[in-house]
C-alpha cells in the first residue's frame, strides 16, 4: 500500500491507486496543517514544542531555563570534545568548528547509503580514534545517554541558532524518506497508535497531565533532560519510549527505522530552529 500527505488536510491516503507525494508537497503540507490548526502561535516558536501551546507552561519552562538542568551535561560535553583520544585526535578533527556541527546532522550519505546521525558519527569518530564506541558501565553499547549524549548537548548549545536545512531527498535517499515516513504514519503495538496520532491529529490536546506536542518542532531541542527521567537523553530514546507507551516491539537507538524516522522528521522541520539541548517535565 502506498501513502501519501493530502496538502490542507494532512489525511492518509492507504489507496494503492494513490502516488507518493514529492517531498517538498509533503513539507508544505506538514507545515500549512500546523499553522492552521494553531493560528496563534508564530512559526518561529514551534521549536519551543508544547510550551509554544500554552503561555503558562511556556512561562514555567523559561524559568527553568535560567538554570537548566542539562548545564553539567554541556560542561562534560565541552571537556570530552577538547580532550584527545588515544591516537592524539580529537572529535573536531573527525566533525569540523564545533559550532557548525549541528546543523550537519542528520544527512544522507549516498557512498554507504545511510542516514548518518550526531550521535552516529560521534560513535564513527570515537570507534576510529579511540579503539572502541560509547558503552555503559556493564560494557555493553550505549548511544541514547551518557557521554555522547552529553558531547551532542554541547554541540546542540554551540549550535544554536542555526537553522534546519535538510536538502530534499532524491535517489536512493528517498528509500529513507519513505522508510521514515510510513515509520511515522504507520499504526503499532497493542494499542494500534502511530506517532502521527499524538502528535498531529491530536497535537494540542491533553493526555492524561501531558498536552501533546506538535511534531513540527520536534527534532529541534535535543538532546533533552526530562525531569521524569533525571537525565538528558537521545532523541532515539524518546522514539523507544513512545514505541512502550503504545505497548509495541521496541527497536536500538540507532536503527535503521529511528535514523529514517529522524531523516523524515528533520526534513519535515526545515526553517525550524536548532535550540538543544532543551529541558522537559
Amino acid at each position: 500500500m502506498k501513502q501519501t500527505i493530502l496538502a490542507g488536510t494532512l489525511a492518509l491516503s492507504l489507496s494503492a491507486s494513490v502516488a507518493y507525494a514529492a517531498p517538498a508537497e509533503d513539507l508544505k503540507a506538514f507545515q500549512d496543517y500546523f499553522a492552521k490548526q494553531f493560528k496563534d502561535v508564530p512559526a518561529a516558536d514551534f521549536k519551543d514544542g508544547a510550551y509554544a501551546l500554552d503561555a503558562g507552561l511556556k512561562e514555567q519552562w523559561e524559568a527553568m531555563e535560567e538554570f537548566p538542568p542539562y548545564e553539567g551535561d554541556v560542561d562534560a560535553g565541552k571537556e570530552l570534545w577538547e580532550t584527545a583520544l588515544k591516537d592524539g585526535k580529537t572529535y573536531a578533527d573527525c566533525l569540523g568548528d564545533v559550532k557548525g556541527v549541528r546543523t550537519k546532522f542528520p544527512h544522507y550519505d549516498a557512498e554507504k547509503d545511510d542516514v548518518i546521525t550526531l550521535e552516529g558519527a560521534l560513535e564513527a569518530c570515537k570507534k576510529e580514534h579511540d579503539g572502541e564506541g560509547f558503552v555503559n558501565k556493564d560494557g555493553k553499547p550505549q548511544l541514547d545517554k551518557g557521554k555522547i549524549v552529553q558531547l551532542a548537548a554541547y554541540i546542540g548549545m554551540e549550535g544554536r541558532g542555526g537553522k534546519i536545512d535538510l536538502p530534499a531527498p532524491e535517489g536512493k535517499a528517498m528509500d529513507w524518506y519513505d522508510m521514515g515516513k510510513n515509520y511515522f504514519y504507520a499504526k503499532r503495538g497493542q494499542l494500534n497508535m502511530s506517532c502521527a496520532d499524538c502528535h498531529v491529529y491530536n497535537a494540542g490536546k491533553n493526555i492524561r497531565a501531558d498536552l501533546l506536542s506538535p511534531a513540527l518542532g520536534h527534532v529541534t531541542h535535543w538532546p533533552v533532560y526530562r525531569s521524569a527521567w533525571g537525565e538528558t537523553r537521545s532523541l532515539h530514546n524518546r522514539f523507544v519510549g513512545c514505541n512502550e507507551q503504545v505497548r509495541a516491539a521496541g527497536l536500538k537507538p540507532e536503527s535503521k527505522e529511528y535514523k529514517a524516522l529522524e531523516y523524515f522528521l528533520t526534513y519535515m522541520n526545515n526553517g525550524q530552529e536548532w535550540n538543544g539541548p532543551g529541558s522537559r517535565k
